[in-house]
């Protein structure tokens, strides 16, 4: 074992003691992170407008400080845009990073220097977790990969700006520069196809040991570096043992990449956003994420089916329970207040706290009543692809209220198979069958006689990939919306339909 690797398990024993002292005390832990947060916003403009000096427990900011997303929040947020001080956080902030939203045009989440801080650190320490627990240490010596946005940044009234993986390229630590891929220069190309085929030129005579990104971007990475080489990943890259994604779910991707690999590899998921970084996979033999309570983040649950109600309750972590669908409330050290991050998270341990992401808040199916979250329809294509031996690249699914020819209406499911099933119809039968296990509403309409039995519309080949190239989003962060209740994303994926 090389003298890096040792120091690696040193240094992770020493992260996971850390660690386990604010696992232990959680609540304690999150109190404190409330009372910091207030303290140092108290003389901002946002803490001046919602009375923070006066604030002295949860229930009375809950009553001071509303939920907002992003929309809400813009007149604050344009104000540091502009190059204004002291309005959401003490000072400016460091970065801006620049995300799509779907109503709000172009967003530009602020990051501080405190909260970049935390989110390098929760990236490193989902590393350290993983040899701590393992053992394994010996990838340090080897290369590792990390696909993502490019880290030239540009600049806005004196605040640099870019993509949140671009912007951690800067923060890459030096005892992993010598073994960090690819290039400075690769990593710039912004064109998705460019930067894909020049990663494989760089990376297939190398040791990879590592390999990071959204799932459905590494498999385009792994399918042309296959093609370039004519061997499976697991061949080209003998000592590839650890995957580390986040972004999206993985399960739909998991089969395709055992078969592109030739072998199985540990993962780790990691759930950062632009916001924040808020948990990461701390066990091999658990899928939940630990929810990470002292990194400068405050956080509130609201349940998921009651988000939209005038009468909806804002919890904190001492009252959720297990298997509950909440929208995930945050309060930062980047200046954001009681937001609205969107995406909703379910616990699966509450000793210590651990989620899955289960979906957003926005995507969602509920032109009937329904609310099938995308955490249901990816469980019901798992069930469906290992029942029937089919495999899918990419999927996402609408409903279609007004059908021709007095039909009733249907969830449309359009498919991009990897391998389409021996008969469409059982394939259906089992789709929509797992589909009503998990959402009740969904079964009700379906026996009732209100909806007919979801339809599949197969994908041409790649024709996933040419639309998110049609709307400017091939690469990067940006990812497949797996659910809508309307049918914008549908609609212009029918272009691409199988003939």
């Amino acid at each position: 074992m090389s003298l890096k690797a040792i120091a690696a398990k040193v240094f992770a024993r020493y992260i996971h003691r850390k660690t386990q002292k604010w696992v232990k005390n959680p609540i304690q832990t999150q109190q404190k992170v409330f009372n910091r947060l207030l303290q140092k916003a108290a003389n901002t403009e946002f803490g001046k407008d919602h009375g923070f000096k006066n604030i002295g427990s949860f229930e009375h900011f809950a009553k001071q400080v509303p939920i907002r997303d992003y929309e809400e929040l813009k007149p604050y947020v344009q104000k540091v845009v502009a190059g204004e001080h002291d309005i959401l956080w003490p000072g400016q902030p460091v970065y801006f990073a620049k995300t799509s939203g779907t109503t709000s045009g172009v967003k530009y989440i602020p990051i501080t220097k405190d909260s970049i801080t935390y989110q390098i650190e929760a990236s490193r320490n989902a590393m350290l977790n993983y040899i701590h627990e393992t053992g394994r240490a010996d990838f340090v010596d080897g290369k590792m990969i990390f696909l993502q946005g490019s880290p030239e940044l540009q600049e806005k009234n004196g605040i640099k700006l870019g993509r949140l993986s671009g912007i951690a390229a800067h923060y890459v630590p030096n005892y992993l520069q010598k073994n960090r891929l690819p290039s400075w220069e690769t990593n710039c190309i912004d064109d998705w196809e460019t930067k894909v085929n020049a990663v494989v030129e760089e990376t297939k005579g190398q040791d990879m040991t590592v390999i990071a990104g959204i799932p459905s971007w590494v498999q385009m990475y792994f399918e042309k570096l296959q093609e370039k080489t004519g061997r499976n990943i697991g061949e080209v890259f003998k000592n590839f043992e650890l995957f580390i994604y986040g972004g999206v779910n993985y399960e739909p991707y998991r089969k395709k990449f055992e078969q592109l690999i030739g072998r199985k590899v540990d993962s780790i998921e990691l759930f950062p956003a632009s916001e924040g970084f808020f948990a990461y996979q701390n066990s091999q033999k658990d899928k939940g994420l630990l929810l990470l309570l002292d990194s400068g983040i405050f956080y509130e649950f609201v349940k998921a089916d009651e988000f939209f109600s005038e009468n909806r309750k804002r919890i904190t972590l001492k009252d959720v329970v297990l298997d509950v669908d909440y929208v995930m409330i945050i309060s930062t050290n980047a200046g954001l207040w009681a937001y609205n991050l969107g995406d909703t998270v379910r616990f699966t341990s509450l000793r210590p706290f651990k989620v899955i992401v289960s979906g957003r808040i926005k995507h969602f199916i509920s032109a009937f009543g329904e609310h099938v979250i995308a955490k249901e329809v990816e469980e019901a294509m798992l069930v469906a692809t290992e029942k029937t031996g089919a495999s899918v690249n990419e999927f996402t699914v609408a409903p279609q209220i007004t059908p021709e020819n007095n039909e009733l209406p249907y969830h449309e499911w359009l498919i991009e198979f990897e391998k389409e099933p021996q008969d469409m119809a059982t394939f259906i039968k089992v789709l929509d069958k797992a589909l009503q296990l998990q959402n009740s509403y969904y079964d009700d309409l379906i026996t009732g006689k209100v909806l007919q039995t979801l339809k599949v519309t197969p994908i041409e080949n790649g024709g996933f990939r040419a639309y998110m190239k049609s709307i400017g989003k091939l690469g990067g962060q940006n990812k497949v919306q797996r659910l809508s209740n309307d049918r914008k994303v549908a609609e212009k994926l029918l272009a691409y339909k199988q003939r």
